[in-house]
């Protein structure tokens, strides 16, 4: 993969779309795990005199919320370069166009939120026109946009006669491929959170590539239904029971193990203060729901986790932003982080569980993209990164 470190950038105009899409509160940035994600591709384009516009999303506007200016991640990058970031007066037109113009060597110029016009979105090929004309390289280094046919991931690339891919993206692209073509053995993928439809392709995929899946979370729970037992008030659609039986039928035939859990913590309701037990087993009572694994399940997929030479994690094992069903998933991040082998979480949940309990620097991969990581196994086009050439 062509990447910006393969391009001549000095005195020229470069737009990167970065994925700056950060949680703020008062106007402040919460957490800056994305911003700082980009800062080897921005320091290689500072160092190297390029004049640098970067453009991202943050949040889903629906209008031009002054909320979701991209003002507060200005300021944070700001900070943590060192560098003048100037926010400019919107994303495309003579203004813009203006600032970027009077770019000097190592100057960085913040263009405000794209999703502040309709154009990005619905990939408007003049609006990408329009983010064209702010430069005279592209380059891509939002991998968790990378998955969205926008103006700003897909058309722009078009428009320009240089795209390429920035450092983190292709270091995404790059341990995801590993992971799927030549993994040290085994490989174990730990899969949890809500929906089994929404990770069956992902499944599919490493019934074929894992050596074995451990399945936790919600999405425990149409797979248990399948095999007869009772739900309870347990999260369990309807949709997801025919992928789940797909999913068991393929095991069958499959060389990978597929385990589920072998008993459970449940809560007479979802909140921090319910009431909570123990289940030495399966069947989830009237009135109860599954919200986190138990013991002898953290122990098995704890020990399946230490003998792995690559480990691939996407999903929480309960409801971990609750005291009382924390335990499932704060022992796989332990577990997860004590690994011999690689590591690599597919960004959302599990990196925001890596980032409570203090381990998302002892993993080997934290991808900064979970939708795009996950459609990425699955064996889908990223339009983000087709474009690039």
């Amino acid at each position: 993969m062509r990447t910006v470190a393969d391009v001549d950038v000095e005195d020229r105009r470069v737009l990167v779309r970065v994925d700056f899409n950060v949680p703020l509160e008062g106007g402040q940035v919460t957490d800056d795990t994305r911003i700082r994600a980009a800062l080897p591709t921005l320091e290689l384009l500072r160092e190297r005199g390029a004049r640098t516009v970067l453009v991202s999303h943050l949040g889903r506007p629906k209008d031009r919320e002054p909320e979701l200016s991209m003002r507060p991640a200005a300021d944070r990058l700001a900070e943590l370069t060192g560098a003048d970031v100037t926010l400019a007066p919107g994303v495309v037109g003579p203004d813009v166009e203006a600032f970027a113009g009077n770019l000097q060597p190592g100057d960085v110029l913040m263009l405000e939120n794209v999703r502040f016009e309709p154009g990005e979105t619905a990939n408007d090929p003049d609006f990408a026109r329009g983010l064209a004309a702010l430069a005279d390289v592209y380059v891509n280094d939002a991998f968790g946009a990378a998955h969205r046919a926008h103006a700003s991931t897909e058309a722009v690339a078009h428009e320009v006669d240089v795209a390429v891919a920035g450092l983190l993206l292709a270091r995404e692209v790059e341990t995801l491929t590993r992971l799927l073509e030549s993994p040290q053995r085994p490989l174990v993928a730990v899969l949890g959170g809500a929906k089994v439809s929404d990770k069956i392709g992902v499944i599919d995929r490493f019934l074929q590539t894992a050596d074995t899946i451990l399945v936790g979370g919600a999405m425990c729970f149409p797979f248990l239904h399948a095999l007869g037992h009772d739900t309870g008030n347990s999260l369990c659609a309807d949709e997801d029971l025919e992928p789940a039986r797909t999913a068991l039928n393929a095991a069958d035939r499959s060389d990978c193990r597929l385990e589920l859990p072998s008993d459970l913590i449940l809560g007479d309701r979802f909140a921090a203060d319910a009431r909570y037990r123990e289940l030495d087993g399966l069947d989830v009572p009237a009135g109860w729901m599954g919200l986190d694994v138990g013991r002898r399940t953290v122990e098995r997929y704890r020990a399946a986790i230490a003998g792995a030479g690559t480990v691939f994690w996407n999903g929480p094992m309960g409801a971990f932003e609750l005291d009382p069903f924390a335990a499932g998933t704060r022992a796989i991040a332990e577990a997860v982080a004590e690994a011999p082998g690689a590591t690599v979480v597919g960004g959302g949940d599990s990196a925001a569980a890596l980032q409570r309990f203090g381990l998302a620097d002892r993993v080997t991969h934290l991808s900064t993209g979970g939708g795009a990581a996950l459609e990425f196994i699955e064996g889908r086009t990223l339009p983000g990164v087709e474009a690039l050439r």
